[in-house]
């Protein structure tokens, strides 16, 4: 009887992790035959399993395009159910548009698939994906359950594409890492921006080149979207989430050089001095906080070595 009983509540809490596992992911339509899936303006927690990212895809003619799997296999696999609960047609293709984690994780789902990326972004993932796999364990825990890296096995060429009567801009940026994957659906007009744009949250930055995403971010500007679909936060029908971007990069890039040539130190500047529009993004203490440790000792060795500082003091 014990046994049973003993089974029995296995077995309960079995179903209850895995209904405590669902992204609850829902297609949201920006245009025709095309679905964003919006992540939580939140970091990686337990609670949110890793999904703070957009995904999204295109309904076409010839099967569906997928624009990043997420942060885990679960994630891939519920993308993948949730398409199918819009169309029977099947997945053709996965774009991967650059080699943070949360865009790429999820790749497991559809690895019998062309998974297409720029070259540095598969090399940065076959460098990389382990440790950020091994990352994310320690930051959302069994929602990793079963995730394995996956590279992409397709390098993108800039260029048009065309698929299933969709044309596909493919474009090569750099600045948010140092291959960032841009796709304007010429179609449509819907642009997936991939983390070269955040919008109502603040930026990340562990390998960013601030200068080239600025420019970067100009090159997208010149693009005709109708829709942009940031890596991050809600979709915008014009330029306010490119300007918004800017503006932090901006004002990160100037106070911290301006503080680095004044000769201040790391430890001095956590509580900064920052425009209140900045402040009330999402996770801004933590982001800005993180950004310094990724930016600042670079910012410092450059002011010593032009002597900025000593001519300072």
């Amino acid at each position: 009887m014990r046994s049973l009983l003993f089974i029995a509540v296995m077995l309960l809490a079995g179903v209850i992790q895995a209904a405590e596992r669902d992204y609850k992911l829902k297609p949201q339509q920006v245009a025709e035959n095309t679905y964003v899936l919006i992540g939580h303006d939140e970091h990686f927690s337990f609670t949110n399993g890793g999904n703070i990212v957009n995904t999204g895809f295109i309904v076409t003619e010839a099967g569906v395009v997928v624009i990043d799997s997420g942060p885990s296999r679960l994630y891939g696999e519920q993308l993948k159910a949730a398409i199918a609960r819009v169309t029977d047609k099947p997945v053709v293709k996965l774009f991967i548009t650059h080699m943070h984690p949360d865009h790429f994780l999820g790749n497991q789902a559809f690895e019998d698939l062309p998974i297409a990326a720029l070259e540095k972004t598969q090399d940065g993932i076959r460098l990389m994906g382990e440790t950020f796999n091994d990352n994310l364990y320690r930051l959302v825990g069994s929602w990793m359950k079963g995730t394995r890296v996956v590279a992409p096995n397709l390098q993108v060429e800039p260029g048009l594409e065309e698929i299933g009567g969709h044309r596909l801009q493919l474009i090569a940026l750099q600045g948010h890492t140092g291959a960032d994957l841009a796709i304007l659906d010429q179609t449509t007009g819907v642009l997936f921006a991939g983390d070269l744009v955040f919008y109502g949250r603040t930026p990340t930055t562990p390998h960013a080149h601030l200068d080239e995403w600025q420019s970067a971010l100009e090159q997208l500007r010149k693009l005709d979207f109708k829709v942009m679909v940031p890596g991050h936060g809600a979709p915008v029908t014009n330029e306010v989430a490119i300007s918004q971007t800017s503006a932090y990069l901006s004002w990160l890039q100037q106070y911290l050089t301006e503080q680095a040539d004044s000769g201040a130190a790391m430890a001095e500047l956590l509580q900064p001095d920052v425009p209140q529009n900045l402040r009330e993004l999402a996770v801004f203490n933590d982001e800005y906080t993180r950004s310094l440790s990724h930016l600042y000792p670079a910012l410092e060795a450059a002011a010593l070595a032009d002597g900025k500082v000593e001519q300072q003091q």
